[in-house]
């Protein structure tokens, strides 16, 4: 199970930016905790982002860094997640079947670890694994799972 908190400005600059700030915390038989940075878009069709992460020994030392420099929590909820690591079309993927208790349905998200200059390749290969398992470009969502989840505590 992941625990995540995502936080932003007071002002709402980091989501108005596209750009996201969570601690996460994976529970199982390795615990670990992470700090992740995700800049804006760098593919509009996928809503694929730059990804930044580096573990944190103390979570509750991170949340509290955050909110020491001035950031607020946004939205924190659960997701419980499946991850199966393969190699496909030479790159490394992890794979990730995903579901958020206050949201239906399950998701799968297909990623890959690539350089700024290997993105556009990168996700071709991403997508040709996707239309490999039977998922076609409208199965997409560029949605969030805050934006659903938030959506769905509106409700």
């Amino acid at each position: 199970m992941y625990r995540d908190t995502y936080y932003d400005r007071p002002d709402g600059s980091l989501e108005k930016a596209g750009e996201e700030l969570r601690v996460r915390t994976v529970h199982g038989a390795d615990e670990t905790r992470s700090l992740t940075y995700k800049g804006a878009a760098v593919d509009e069709d996928s809503g694929s982002k730059p990804e930044h992460e580096t573990r944190v020994e103390d979570a509750e030392v991170a949340h509290a860094i955050l909110r020491g420099l001035g950031h607020v929590e946004l939205i924190a909820f659960e997701k419980r997640c499946r991850n199966y690591c393969f190699e496909e079309r030479g790159r490394a993927m992890l794979a990730t079947l995903v579901r958020v208790p206050e949201i239906d349905g399950t998701f799968l998200e297909v990623e890959t670890l690539v350089d700024e200059d290997e993105v556009t390749a990168a996700l071709g290969d991403v997508r040709a694994v996707l239309a490999e398992l039977g998922i076609a470009p409208e199965d997409l969502t560029r949605e969030t799972y805050t934006g659903a989840v938030a959506a769905q505590r509106r409700r």
